[in-house]
């Protein structure tokens, strides 16, 4: 028998408020956000808000040492949560108080608090590390490439494990300030405006700012000995290109292409709308690797992209995904048929506005290169899998998907979707499936079955015909006498792949 206490409502009232928010247990955050293609990327329990990094790099060592301070809100009761992170970690501390943590696999570090966080409050997480990026493997791989004189972090679909903790997923894109020390004559290259630059000691330390969400994908970091050239465009934006000063015979054509960074940007304004970020640029440094990468502001260009001479496309390529795949970036990784396709088409568009072949041209020839029995259209680019995120089908058949969206709606419409999307959805996460509904409700016709046959179904579609409409040329600048088409260039354009490295 046990007596019970009735406790006034009132004094239970007070009692309850006399409770801090902090001692209620919580529970322990996801250790992945929930993409199914990638389980362990990204985390559950809170929303980051920006990231502070503070790093100093010796490039004989390949040592990294940092200071990580994240912002973030909590979305539920946390008893701990986890960041994506794979170097050692010295220290932890929850807002100011030192907090237990603890390695769960290649990837997770678990972070339990000093006492639990209520949801929906302001928290910061400071980490202190230090590394050799290159040594850490995860699954086999490593996104982190050293060079002669340095190193470079430029990898999808992350590269962020390697060198900073994060939240690292595009569904959580914050901003960034980053600063990096390096050993004199050694500059630092980042995202964003470089807020400032200084000596002290034998090293100089560049402070890199990134105002606008961004994912931890595409934020870079490029170590080394560079060539740097300035300039400003029309708006006022600061342009930072950067070349290392050892990429041979390819070092001409890369500055030939990247140097156009402004002018294609400027075009593109015309075909997507308001460029949405505060910086632009590029950078091409001494690595191995073969591909680009649409880094946020200043995208990442491997020598090779120039092997054969200038490459203004892959220009195109990368830029365009500013637009698609940078300000508005995919809800999961299933849904990268908006950054690719998007951004393989806009390369057709320039050649249609170059006189080298129009879109159309370049959609029938890719299409007659692909024979019904071609593995190729087994490939879904709506939900590719995987293993086939960056297959030449996600890029080649989403183009054509896009030409053929194109000759359905006319061009009117076509490009009022390509404006109106990144308008929509500006610096935010967006998937297929809001692609679909998004295009039947500005073309008003009903277009499932449309993206489904070319998106979704593992066959050759019917060729994207021509529509009786007139070229982006036509409609973006004075009318001119016609040229004839120029089958090697847009040919080569065609078969261009921007296909990135992938774990």
């Amino acid at each position: 028998m046990h007596r019970r206490f009735i406790v006034p409502s009132a004094l239970a009232a007070s009692l309850l408020l006399a409770i801090p928010a902090s001692a209620a247990e919580g529970t322990a955050g996801a250790p992945g956000i929930g993409d199914p293609y990638y389980p362990a990327s990204g985390n559950g329990g809170y929303d980051v808000s920006h990231y502070d990094l503070r790093l100093k790099y010796q490039p004989a060592t390949d040592l990294l040492e940092g200071t990580a301070t994240i912002l973030a809100t909590t979305t539920q009761e946390l008893s701990r949560f986890d960041l994506d992170f794979g170097l050692d970690v010295s220290e932890v501390r929850v807002n100011g108080k030192k907090a237990e943590y603890a390695r769960s696999g290649d990837q997770e570090l678990e972070i339990t608090p000093a006492a639990a966080l209520a949801k929906g409050k302001a928290v910061s997480v400071v980490v202190r590390y230090a590394g050799k990026p290159s040594e850490l493997k995860i699954n086999g791989w490593t996104s982190w490439a050293r060079t002669p004189d340095g190193a470079v972090a430029a990898q999808e679909p992350d590269s962020a494990v390697w060198w900073f903790p994060s939240n690292d997923h595009p569904l959580d894109k914050a901003t960034y300030d980053i600063s990096v020390s390096v050993p004199d004559g050694t500059q630092a290259i980042s995202n964003g405006v470089l807020q400032s630059q200084s000596s002290k000691l034998g090293w100089t330390r560049f402070n890199w700012r990134a105002g606008k969400p961004q994912a931890t994908y595409l934020t870079t970091l490029a170590i080394g000995r560079f060539d740097i050239t300035t300039d400003t465009t029309s708006d006022g934006l600061p342009v930072v290109n950067a070349y290392s000063k050892d990429l041979g015979a390819n070092g001409g054509a890369a500055r030939a292409s990247i140097e156009r960074t402004t002018e294609v940007a400027e075009w593109l304004t015309e075909v997507f709308g308001p460029y949405p970020f505060d910086a632009l640029g590029g950078y091409s440094p001494n690595v191995k690797s073969g591909f680009a990468l649409e880094t946020q502001t200043r995208p990442f260009y491997s020598p090779k992209q120039f092997a054969n001479g200038a490459n203004v496309s892959v220009v195109v390529h990368e830029l365009a995904h500013q637009w698609y795949g940078d300000s508005v970036s995919v809800k999961g990784w299933k849904d990268i048929w908006i950054n690719e396709g998007f951004a393989r088409y806009s390369q057709w568009l320039w050649s249609e506005k170059e006189g080298e072949g129009t879109a159309q041209e370049l959609a029938d020839y890719t299409y007659a290169q692909h024979p019904a029995d071609d593995a190729f259209w087994t490939v879904k680019p709506g939900d590719p899998g995987p293993d086939n995120q960056f297959d030449a089908a996600v890029y080649d058949r989403g183009a054509l998907a896009i030409q053929a969206l194109r000759n359905k709606v006319g061009d009117e419409t076509f490009f009022e979707l390509l404006k109106g999307w990144p308008a929509e959805h500006a610096y935010g996460n967006a998937s297929v499936a809001d692609f679909v509904t998004y295009a039947e409700r500005v073309s008003g016709r009903p277009l499932a079955d449309f993206f489904d046959t070319w998106l979704y179904q593992p066959t050759r579609p019917q060729a994207p015909a021509a529509a009786a409409a007139h070229s982006l040329r036509a409609t973006t600048q004075p009318a001119q006498p016609a040229q004839p088409a120029q089958p090697a260039s847009w040919k080569q354009i065609a078969a261009t792949n921007t296909i990135h490295d992938h774990r």
